[in-house]
């Protein structure tokens, strides 16, 4: 004996449908609508006497549903325990969505009685109207009434549905649902143009386009008319694709474009016409079947010169596509790696040259690696960005930059143009980094040697104030890297802090200090902040510049040991995790100074004159200066085979050098000081 299939009831059909919710219940409605050739869907609300919704409205301006079609289109589905999945969409032409009929049963997540009233065209052209009613309780039941004949010569369908717990607030979600769920749809436009009313307004979906571009593709005779579409976000869709339409706009086939879950965000849609589709059997056709050259889902069609004519459409479209994505994808790269630095995802790069361009290297190389293949930071929490943009700092940093395609390559597949790219990417940066520090290098020699002139050319006529402390005020990267400059000939010790709490913790406060040389002035003060895992400490330098005719002596010595009385009476100065160099510098110093030096040797520090605990006194003649310089930079020249017979300037006075020096790329700029003037500062009263 045969078989016989089980008709599924009411608590089955639910189970079967669960996975749809008011929006996609309503969404499949709209679609009904559409498949019934509508050229317009609206839905209305109507208020109850509270103000509440009580019957939700949707009407369509399409064929109506036959009675003789009734069985059809209403028959209850068969036994199954698959639940129906909103978001598989049938992947045929659009024209046909709503081919499985879930739509019409729905509705039961939102209203507890639907009622269709349908007018449709007979054959000899009369109208005819009847309705059919759907209760949430009987789904598996459908009710229709008799037929009549009516004047109207307009067909259509408005389904009534009694809504349950459909609220004023829900109106807003199912306008921006169903904008993701038509916008492509209205956009294609076939095979005639189509909208969407909520209450009289159309559907705002245009608001999620991005960008939009038209263009013609010529491929022999045939031209192909092609409309591309970005869209802000995600679609109901999931899926960007190319629609391809017949002359008279009817879409005959999609098919997904090969820019899809790139973890990118290029969201788009690409509609082509042409007359090429107009004879195009549907048999003829064979979607679903995958390319062997590109992997992607392709139209095969039998004819060897119509199939390779598409394979050429399709690589151009690819082509066009390409384009448009390669300026979104710079900005989106743009974009995500300032958003990784605001968050702190990067590692602490210091102030100071060398740190700065260490960090638009990694900056430059984290977007283009973003441009390469966004997918590589799909999806990664807070501690794995750390992680991967740390690791990446580091074989940057190493030897074994030239490993890292190696390493990309073993975390997604790269093309072989894409690793082409990516292969010049880091080439790029190299070089550019090299060409960088090699100007870098070369302006910190002009710098010198521009010192060299202001300190042991008498004919410069160089003053201490104007030129010497100027000139290191913009270069004090001679006592050390990573320095953050406090203040430069501050008239007070009281400006001085207010300054140095600033920078050290943006704070703007006023500050006193009562001692009787609080007005002293120090020439050069500068701070910086050096973190690891266990603390912050904080290096802090004062330098006191002496004119090349003072030979420096107790008178000197003591100077400096009075800024530091100063600062020692001062708690703000006086962190546990603070470290005070003091520098005075001159072209000599005398045996006082010499002895001072001698008394201390046994700490083994070049130049350490006096030690207290944290704090400590250097004296140092200006061509130790000059020659620490030398000693740090010469192996970097030597392996450039720079000429700095080439580097020095041709200025001819003091004032000529400190004009120009703006020029200079080693000087700090303006942007490393604190920003931060008197003026916003209240005086204590």
């Amino acid at each position: 004996m045969g078989s016989e299939k089980i008709e599924i009831g009411t608590p089955g059909i639910k189970k079967t449908l669960r996975r749809y919710n008011l929006n996609s219940a309503i969404a499949e409605f709209v679609w009904n609508g559409f498949d019934a050739e509508a050229r317009v869907v609206e839905i209305k609300f109507e208020a109850n006497e509270l103000g509440g919704i009580k019957y939700l409205w949707i009407y369509d301006d399409g064929q109506g549903i036959q009675r003789n079609l009734l069985n059809q289109k209403f028959k209850p589905f068969l036994q199954t325990s698959r639940a129906v999945d909103p978001q598989a969409k049938y992947d045929g032409p659009s024209a046909i969505h709503g081919k499985n009929g879930y739509g019409r049963l729905t509705f039961f997540h939102f209203a507890y009685e639907s009622v269709w009233f349908t007018t449709y065209k007979t054959e000899d052209g009369r109208c005819r109207s009847y309705s059919i009613t759907i209760r949430e309780d009987n789904l598996n039941t459908y009710l229709p009434t008799e037929e009549q004949n009516v004047e109207s010569s307009e067909t259509g369908t408005k389904v009534r549905f009694a809504v349950k717990d459909l609220i004023v607030d829900d109106i807003n979600d199912i306008s921006r649902y169903l904008a993701r769920e038509f916008a492509w749809y209205l956009e294609l436009g076939s095979p005639f143009p189509r909208e969407i009313r909520i209450d009289g307004t159309p559907l705002r979906y245009k608001e999620l386009i991005g960008d939009q571009a038209e263009s013609k593709i010529p491929i022999g005779e045939i031209v192909f008319s092609i409309r591309y579409i970005r869209w802000n976000e995600s679609l109901n869709d999931r899926y960007s694709r190319y629609y391809f339409s017949d002359s008279n706009r009817r879409e005959r086939r999609k098919q997904n474009t090969s820019f899809n879950n790139k973890g990118d965000n290029f969201f788009h849609s690409i509609f082509v016409q042409s007359a090429f589709f107009d004879d195009l059997e549907e048999e003829a056709i064979n979607i679903g079947e995958k390319d062997s050259e590109n992997g992607q889902l392709s139209l095969d069609v039998n004819d060897r010169e119509r199939n390779n004519i598409l394979r050429d459409l399709v690589s151009q479209l690819e082509g066009f596509l390409k384009k448009k994505r390669s300026p979104f994808l710079r900005k989106r790269a743009k974009e995500y790696v300032d958003s990784l630095q605001a968050d702190g995802i990067f590692p602490d790069f210091g102030l100071d040259r060398w740190d700065q361009y260490r960090k638009q290297e990694l900056t430059e190389v984290m977007r283009e690696l973003y441009e390469a293949d966004p997918r590589i930071f799909s999806n990664l929490n807070r501690p794995q960005k750390q992680t991967l943009v740390r690791l990446f700092n580091l074989i940057i940093d190493s030897s074994e930059r030239d490993h890292l395609l190696d390493v990309i390559a073993e975390v997604v597949n790269l093309t072989k143009e894409e690793r082409m790219d990516f292969a010049n990417i880091l080439k790029s940066a190299r070089l550019s980094n090299i060409i960088t520090t090699i100007k870098l290098i070369q302006d910190r020699y002009t710098a010198v040697d521009e010192l060299k002139k202001l300190i042991y050319h008498a004919d410069y006529q160089a003053n201490e104030r104007d030129h010497l402390q100027t000139h290191i005020e913009r270069h004090f990267w001679l006592f050390g890297e990573k320095y953050h400059l406090v203040t430069a000939a501050e008239p007070d010790f009281e400006a001085a802090l207010r300054r140095h709490t600033y920078v050290l913790y943006g704070e703007t406060a006023n500050r006193k200090i009562n001692h009787p040389d609080k007005n002293k002035e120090m020439d050069i003060f500068a701070v910086r902040q050096m973190r690891d895992l266990r603390a912050t400490e904080v290096n802090n330098i004062v330098a006191e510049l002496k004119h090349p005719h003072i030979t420096i002596g107790q008178k000197e010595f003591q100077q400096v040991k009075t800024y530091m009385e100063v600062l020692l009476e001062q708690p703000e100065f006086n962190g546990s995790n603070m470290t005070w160099e003091f520098y005075l510098v001159g072209n000599d110093y005398d045996k006082s100074i010499a002895r001072e030096i001698e008394n201390v040797k046994n700490h083994g520090e070049q130049h350490l004159a006096y030690k207290v605990d944290n704090w400590k006194i250097y004296v140092m003649r200006w061509s130790e200066i000059i020659n620490n310089f030398s000693l740090r930079h010469d192996f970097i020249l030597d392996k450039l085979k720079l000429e700095r017979a080439k580097l020095a300037t041709q200025a001819k006075s003091a004032d000529e050098i400190i004009a120009n020096g703006h020029h200079n790329s080693a000087a700090l700029s303006v942007a490393t000081k604190p920003i931060i003037s008197d003026a916003v500062i209240e005086p204590v009263t």
